[in-house]
């Protein structure tokens, strides 16, 4: 999921101080029914699920649209949420086939039906935005409805299609609300969440307000919830110290996350292992300065990355050298063992691009999210490859939506892109990144790559897949078409009369708002 889209379980939950100059607004006498204030700085692409895949919009997916599975907080296998069940067909794993529970009903009280299921899918494939999640579904031949059950029909062998329908991709949608050609305008949301969706002003706030006929896994939830945007994270953070939110998530300062003070009690922060991953997308278009393989090589030995963990980020985020992060399966240090040596990394990018024949400084442009911590990281990296003599940068900021369309099509030769994982599995990390069809519009293919992602698709226990990923990995070490950087930890912070935040995220494209409360 592009952020700015796994899964790893809990590894600890603490609770500490907000320090100097927090406050809270502690619940009086009809506060129960005050909703519970969440604030963010993701940004909401869209509010129709065929047309964005952005971890802002799936956020707000996961509560307001059911898909067939769901997955619940720290577990790597899904369960039924709009189904009642699933399973593979046969033995072959390209038939799957999903029975609807009964009684199904949209917000709006219209039935749900295996009808929609089937509309859901064949218009999400069809319209295939630039920036929607079609390509999560580049193996899925068919769907056919008939009662309840809804059969899908995949091209190849996918083990992972069960967490594939578990995602914001699969959300069910109301097909007479929803065009079949063309996204849907406005702000209305037609769908059979936990939440329905009561007020919505993009940018600034969204109210969920508990879907009385909603019939899944998670149950009713207790109260409303009010998810406030903010334009970056030194306004989240203010916002946080004023009491104007009592829940914060995604971005949080590293200056705010690094320097809590363990030592009171008013503040819950949930510190999580999260495979959140920062890389460098390269454009491989012909007439792109980085389309030859020795250039981005280059960058990949002179990337200093133990810098921009301390210095930017305060090392709230650890270096990574593989397309998979640690934790997963399959992980392992293929750019480190390929391009760190204790030598002069200068010396050796110059060499190597002298011997290509390129001559440098080598000038191109790389893109950003607009965002102090993003400007922050992308200074650091020119600043680096600058002081070689080999690289001249122009950095390019964009907001969110601009940013988004600007790399669709091919306006930066390079460009920075976060992923948060979609489903409990490394292959969210090798067939939206680097497969066919793939979501970072740099036109990398490789036949190889694809093969070897195709055989890990095969096994439905993915230990047994475990030495293909190392394999593709060691590929893509040696193309670069991506350069990650780092790996991050998933940070929630709650106030003291807030149950239920660690629940909040594990990660995930999830964001499960149902589980927050007052004490």
């Amino acid at each position: 999921m592009r952020s700015l889209r796994i899964w790893i379980p809990l590894l600890c939950t603490a609770v500490l101080a907000a320090g100097a100059g927090f406050r809270f607004l502690l619940p009086e006498d009809g506060d129960q029914e005050r909703p519970i204030s969440v604030g963010t700085t993701d940004v909401v692409g869209g509010l129709d699920p065929a047309g964005s895949y952005d971890t802002g919009s799936w956020a707000l997916y996961s509560n307001l649209y059911q898909s067939l599975l769901t997955l619940r907080p720290g577990s790597a296998a899904p369960v039924p949420d709009a189904a009642e069940s699933c399973r593979f067909l046969d033995p072959a794993l390209t038939t799957y086939a999903c029975t609807l529970r009964e009684g199904l009903t949209f917000a709006n009280g219209r039935p749900l039906t295996a009808q929609d299921v089937r509309y859901s899918f064949e218009r999400m494939l069809g319209i295939a935005t630039d920036i929607g999640p079609a390509s999560l579904f580049a193996g899925l031949d068919s769907v056919s409805a008939r009662g309840r059950t809804v059969t899908f029909g995949l091209r190849d062998r996918d083990a992972t299609f069960p967490l594939k329908l578990a995602t914001g991709a699969g959300a069910i949608v109301d097909r007479t609300r929803y065009p079949a050609k063309g996204l849907r305008p406005g702000a209305a949301v037609d769908g059979s969440g936990p939440y329905r969706l009561a007020a919505y002003t993009p940018g600034l706030r969204a109210l969920l307000e508990p879907n009385p006929r909603y019939r899944g896994v998670v149950g009713v939830p207790r109260g409303s919830v009010e998810v406030r945007y903010f334009e970056d994270e030194e306004q989240l953070a203010a916002a946080w110290r004023r009491g104007d939110v009592e829940a914060a998530h995604r971005q949080l300062p590293s200056q705010l996350t690094s320097t809590l003070d363990p030592g009171e009690e008013d503040v819950r922060m949930t510190e999580a292992v999260g495979a959140e991953i920062r890389t460098v997308v390269f454009d491989l278009r012909a007439d792109s300065p980085l389309a030859r393989r020795e250039v981005r090589q280059a960058i990949a030995v002179l990337v200093d990355r133990g810098r921009l963990t301390s210095r930017i980020h305060h090392s709230t985020v650890e270096p990574l050298y593989s397309l998979i992060p640690r934790g997963l399966t399959g992980h392992t240090t293929s750019f480190f063992d390929r391009y760190f040596r204790d030598d002069d990394a200068t010396a050796r990018a110059r060499a190597m691009l002298h011997d290509a024949g390129v001559r440098t400084p080598v000038t191109f442009t790389y893109g950003h999210r607009a965002g102090r911590s993003f400007a922050a990281e992308a200074a650091e990296l020119r600043r680096q490859l600058e002081a070689t003599g080999l690289f001249e940068v122009r950095i390019i900021s964009a907001e969110w939506k601009q940013f988004q369309k600007g790399y669709a099509g091919g306006a930066y030769d390079a460009y920075g892109l976060g992923w948060v994982p979609d489903f409990p599995d490394p292959d969210n990390f090798t067939s939206p990144l680097v497969g066919r069809a793939n979501a970072l519009h740099n036109t990398y293919a490789s036949p190889r790559v694809d093969r070897l992602i195709s055989l890990t698709q095969r096994h439905g226990d993915r230990r047994k897949a475990a030495g293909v990923f190392r394999e593709i990995q060691d590929e893509i070490a040696v193309d670069v078409p991506v350069l990650p950087l780092w790996q991050k930890k998933d940070y929630v912070l709650a106030g003291p009369d807030v149950a239920g935040s660690e629940h909040l995220s594990d990660g995930t494209g999830v964001w499960r708002l149902w589980r927050l409360s007052r004490m």
